[in-house]
Formats: C-alpha cells, sequence, structure tokens
C-alpha cells in the first residue's frame, strides 16, 4: 500500500523538529558531547532528507505545469497528492477543449477544401500565410507574397475603402470574371486581410443569355404583330389591283405594283427572320447523353468533306484524347455545324483555305475544341460584339448563329469564346466543364 504524500513529509518535518529541539537541550545541559553529535547528524540528515522531498515535489509539479503549457495531458499528480482532484478536473477540461478545439479545425479545413471560393489570408506585410486549394484552380500558383502578384496587389490597394469589387482576369488563356471581397482581421496581435475570391463568369453569362430572351420574347411579339397585318394588306392590295386600271403615266402602275410586291416580300423575310430568331428564346434544355465526344467531331467534319474537296480547303481535326461528355449530341452539332460553316465562308476568298479543330484538356480538366480557320480574322470591335442577337459583319447574315451557338454551350454549362490569334485567323474556343 503506497503512503500518503503529506502524511510522509509532516512526518520528516516533525522528525527534524525534534532533533531540533534536543540538540538544542543537550547543548544547554552538556555543552559538546558524543549524544550531541549523534542527534545534530541526524538532525542534519533530516534536514537533508526534507529538502529533497521538497526538491522532487516541486520538480514534479514543475514537470506537470509544463506538460499541461506544451498540450500534454498525459502526465499526472500522485494518486493521494492533496491538488489530484483538482489537476484531475483541470486536465480533463483541457482534454475536452483540445479535442473541441482539433474537431473545429478539422471542420475548418474539411470546409475550406470544399469550397469553390478561393480564401487567402495575407498578413500586413503581404505575406501570404494561409490559402485553400480553390486559390490555386483559379488564380493559378501563388507566389509567398501577394506583392510578387502585381494585378492582385493592384486591386486590394484599391479596395482599402470599399469591400467588393470585380476583376477581369486571364489564366493563360482562360477568361474569367472574378468577384472579391475584402475583410480585415486582429487575430493575436496581427492585421489580417482576409479575401474571398469568387468566379461569377457563368453566373454573368446566364444572366445575359436569360436578360436575351426575355428582350427576344418581346420583340418577337411586336414585332411579329405588326409585320403580320401589313404583309396581309400588301398581298390583299396586290389582288385587288385591276388588270386593267390606268393611270395618266403606265410606270406609276408599274411603281405602285413593284411597291406593294417589295412591301410583300419584305414583310415575309422579316417573319421568316423573327421565326429563326425564335430559336434563342424557344431553346429546348439540353437531353444530356453519355458520348465520345471527339467521334461527334469526326461525324461533323465528314459532312463537309466534299464541300472541302470542291474549295480545295484543307480541314483536319487533332485529339489528344477520347473523352467521354455529357452533352445534347443534337444541339452540339448544330454548334459544329455552324462554326466550320463561318470557316468556310472566313477563308473563301483566301489562296490558303485552311481548317483546323484541336480538342484538348486545360489545367482545370476542362475540355475545349479550338476551331481554326486561315482567314483575315475578326476586328477587336466586331470580337466584342460577335455573340450579341442580330449583329452580323455578313452582308446577307442574321446576327442568329453565334448568339445560338453560344446560348447552346452556356446550357451545357460551358462556353463558346473568340480567341484572338494574331496571324492566325479566326479561332472560336468551346469549352466543356
Amino acid at each position: 500500500m503506497k503512503l500518503n504524500m503529506p502524511l510522509i513529509f509532516m512526518s520528516k518535518l516533525s522528525l527534524f523538529s525534534v532533533l531540533l529541539l534536543l540538540s538544542g537541550y543537550c547543548w544547554q545541559q552538556y555543552g559538546i558531547s558524543a549524544v550531541f553529535l549523534v542527534i545534530c547528524i541526524l538532525m542534519f540528515s533530516s534536514a537533508y532528507l526534507l529538502y529533497k522531498q521538497l526538491a522532487r515535489q516541486h520538480q514534479t509539479t514543475s514537470n506537470i505545469i509544463r506538460a499541461l503549457a506544451n498540450g500534454d495531458v498525459s502526465l499526472g499528480l500522485p494518486l493521494h497528492h492533496p491538488l489530484r482532484s483538482q489537476f484531475d478536473q483541470v486536465r480533463d477540461q483541457m482534454k475536452s477543449s483540445r479535442f473541441s478545439e482539433q474537431k473545429q479545425i478539422q471542420f475548418l479545413q474539411a470546409l475550406l477544401l470544399h469550397l469553390e471560393h478561393a480564401i487567402l489570408v495575407i498578413d500586413d506585410t503581404g505575406e501570404i500565410i494561409q490559402s485553400n486549394p480553390a486559390s490555386e484552380r483559379l488564380l493559378g500558383k501563388l507566389p509567398k507574397n501577394i506583392k510578387q502578384h502585381t494585378q492582385l496587389e493592384t486591386l486590394i490597394n484599391d479596395m482599402q475603402n470599399q469591400k467588393k469589387s470585380t476583376l477581369d482576369w486571364y489564366y493563360g488563356e482562360q477568361s474569367d470574371v472574378l468577384s472579391v471581397h475584402l475583410s480585415q482581421a486582429h487575430i493575436q496581435d496581427k492585421q489580417l486581410k482576409i479575401i474571398s475570391i469568387q468566379s461569377i463568369y457563368n453566373a454573368l453569362q446566364a444572366k445575359e443569355q436569360q436578360a436575351y430572351k426575355r428582350l427576344t420574347k418581346v420583340l418577337t411579339h411586336e414585332i411579329a404583330n405588326s409585320i403580320t397585318p401589313m404583309a396581309s394588306l400588301a398581298n390583299t392590295s396586290l389582288d385587288l389591283m385591276p388588270k386593267n386600271l390606268t393611270f395618266n403615266d403606265e410606270e406609276d402602275k408599274h411603281d405602285l405594283s413593284f411597291a406593294l410586291q417589295t412591301l410583300a416580300n419584305r414583310s415575309q423575310h422579316l417573319s421568316d427572320f423573327i421565326a429563326s430568331f425564335k430559336q434563342i428564346s424557344n431553346l429546348a434544355s439540353p437531353q444530356l447523353t453519355s458520348v465520345n465526344l471527339a467521334h461527334i467531331i469526326e461525324q461533323v467534319i465528314t459532312l463537309f468533306k466534299q464541300q472541302a474537296t470542291q474549295n480545295k480547303v484543307n480541314i483536319s481535326f487533332c485529339s489528344t484524347q477520347n473523352t467521354l461528355m455529357m452533352i445534347d449530341v443534337s444541339q452540339i452539332e448544330q454548334v459544329l455545324i455552324n462554326l466550320i460553316k463561318n470557316s468556310f465562308e472566313a477563308i473563301e476568298k483566301k489562296e490558303t483555305k485552311k481548317i483546323t479543330l484541336k480538342l484538348k484538356q486545360n489545367h482545370l480538366n476542362q475540355v475545349l475544341l479550338d476551331i481554326t480557320d486561315s482567314g483575315d480574322g475578326i476586328n477587336e470591335h466586331a470580337s466584342n460584339m460577335i455573340f450579341v442577337p442580330f449583329f452580323t459583319t455578313k452582308q446577307q447574315g442574321s446576327g442568329i448563329g453565334l448568339s445560338l451557338a453560344h446560348h447552346i454551350m452556356v446550357q451545357h454549362g460551358g462556353d463558346l469564346a473568340y480567341i484572338d490569334k494574331p496571324d492566325v485567323g479566326a479561332c472560336f474556343r468551346l469549352t466543356f466543364n
């Protein structure tokens, strides 16, 4: 059975006190004697043992406190120590707090791991002290200090008096629009900036398409309501005009007939145009099936083989992989046919007639299809407008094809963009997510 540590200590202290009294008594009665020497030896031995006991307890307490300060709760006080119960209570509380802290840290780490938002924590020197995986997916490989990222540093410095801003972003050849949110926190005597970055490119594209669809419905409805009776009145007037109708000048009769016929024809053409434009507002949701995208591209190219041979056009396709994609086959075929047809028209009068399709994958695991021709390309003004409904650079164009193709790609969760490549011609990129 273990002895009570405080009882041992009190016994040693009592023994030391008794020996001290005995030594004082012997000194007064007998002076220096053998008994006095023995008592002195015993007294000093007791004092030494008492000192060792105090030092041992001090060392034990010091070790335990140091361990607790370092987060080690495995050490403990002896069983009969007077502070044992209080110590056990403190240790249990520290265990519970440490466990809760670890759970919270794991939760925050998991949350940051799965967030699509990029999260950056920057100190007052610009050093990036924390970031999540989404940061590199959106921004690419990050430097150690934000000052080495000029575009971000400029934006953050400009945001001192505002909490939110947007930024046009280019990661390689991938364009994006980022929403940046800045907040500041004072943690452990450090002033930190917490930056949240989100890609809003797809959301903007979807909103833009919705706006076009609403506008299209209104325009087509109002124009159709006006054009239909005009065409009907023009045709009726032609039918009612007697063949034996005479004018002072026969040429006036011809002009009237020609004017009514032109009005009827143009009204019909406009009606046909409105009907074709309704394809955008009435485009059905994609019916997705799993197909080999490369195989679909090859099938579409086959449709243009005869035209390529007749016009001496070199049309080629290369792919770095066979990728299974969830797409609406008929809609994607419509996009491909439209873009390849535009390429044929762009190189019609060129000496070198070449159309290249290249399928690849980028760093974001997106599948990209570049359709490039050897034409003159598109000027900067037109490239900013080519996906806007009604806009066209062709004399006989309706401004529907590229807008419809862009809308189809957005509905697939992807994108269609014009890539400016100097000395190459026009390059349209289809992005599949």
